[in-house]
């Protein structure tokens, strides 16, 4: 399945991602700081190190818990509990030059956690929340109707995946990532992301081709 026309949206912090191929940009003076040399230097107490790792992530874990929970407010929690919990556990990360993968790991452990909230309040009949960051919300502007509305097909049919699944392609068919980088961020087997992605594939289209309202 092709690329979906999702727009990227900053962070309600209106920070912006200052990295360059994911592990090297320019981020204090002209010096190219490596994300390995980042979290060294942030173990060490350094506060711009710090904070030079969320401004270099945070549009990347923002995009990434907004469409996985369709709520603006939902993700922003998310968000922060993220880079929380990455600056407690920082001391966990085994290869700091995959430091991209492993926060983008966390928020999707944050996100399971909130999808299961959820999924109680809105069995107790207690969901109140509105989803403003589907993806016919999150499309890029200019989009025909037509499309629009084929995005809101495909959103619907997505609301029905188990979340493993729908996790494993969103990240794959609308965040892009590789499936190695897949595997990785859910925290299972190579195998397990492809069995994962193929079942929620088949679903989708299969409620597609059906012309599910």
């Amino acid at each position: 399945m092709p690329a979906l026309p999702i727009r990227r949206r900053r962070s309600s912090t209106g920070a912006r991602p200052e990295r360059a191929s994911g592990t090297v940009a320019r981020v204090e003076g002209s010096q190219p700081v490596s994300d390995a040399e980042l979290v060294v230097r942030a173990l060490g107490g350094d506060r711009w190190a710090q904070e030079a790792i969320f401004r270099r992530y945070v549009a990347d874990v923002t995009s990434l818990a907004e469409r996985l929970l369709r709520r603006r407010h939902e993700a922003d929690d998310v968000v922060q509990d993220t880079f929380a919990d990455a600056l407690l556990a920082l001391g966990e990360l085994r290869d700091p030059s995959a430091l991209r993968a492993w926060l983008l790991g966390i928020a999707v452990r944050r996100v399971r956690r909130r999808v299961r909230k959820l999924a109680l309040l809105r069995t107790l009949g207690l969901d109140r929340g509105i989803d403003d960051a589907t993806l016919e919300l999150l499309a890029s502007p200019g989009l025909s109707p037509d499309t629009r509305a084929e995005l809101a097909r495909v959103d619907r049919a997505l609301a029905r995946l188990h979340p493993d699944d729908r996790i494993a392609w969103m990240l794959r068919h609308v965040e892009g990532e590789k499936l190695e980088d897949v595997a990785a961020i859910v925290g299972c087997s190579l195998a397990t992301a492809k069995r994962r992605i193929a079942a929620a594939e088949t679903l989708v289209r299969a409620r597609l081709r059906e012309g599910e309202p």
